[in-house]
């Protein structure tokens, strides 16, 4: 069995997801790679889609369909089906222990049997993007009426 887990430089959820396959494993001896992904392109080549992404042998027993690459942070939900930035322990125990491809055990463990675990939100559920190269920021247009938004 292999482990890889691909994140974003300085991922905050790293060391949480770190932690939860460590408890899912219990004392099991598995290698985890963490994969430090740095740009849209290798987001596509790698099937990252958000930061923190675990791949069992190669595959995401997490993913969702239709979920696009993205360097942005990716939500799991909790057995309350509250959002948390990396799977909980019992959904990576149920992901470790199924068949490759195992989503769907995966996302029972987590209470969702009809969605995955990982859903994103927003984008009319494509998730969050964030800009591969200077991105900007929206902001609102000045008064007409010669008056200054407050900051």
């Amino acid at each position: 069995m292999r482990i890889t887990v691909l994140a974003v430089p300085h991922c905050p959820n790293l060391p949480v997801v770190r932690q939860r396959i460590a408890a899912a494993l219990d004392g099991r001896a598995v290698e985890v790679d963490v994969v430090e992904v740095r740009d849209e392109t290798e987001a596509v080549r790698r099937g990252m889609t958000g930061s923190p992404t675990v791949l069992i042998d190669g595959i995401d027993p997490f993913a969702v369909p239709g979920a696009m690459p993205s360097l942005s942070c990716r939500l799991y939900r909790d057995t309350d089906g509250r959002p948390e930035g990396a799977p909980n322990v019992r959904a990576l125990r149920g992901a470790l222990a199924g068949p490759p491809g195992g989503r769907s055990r995966a996302a029972r463990e987590q209470g969702h049997p009809d969605q995955g675990v990982s859903e994103p939100t927003g984008r009319d559920g494509r998730g969050r993007r964030a800009p591969a190269e200077g991105g900007r920021r929206a902001t609102k247009p000045p008064l007409t009426d010669g008056r200054t938004r407050p900051p």
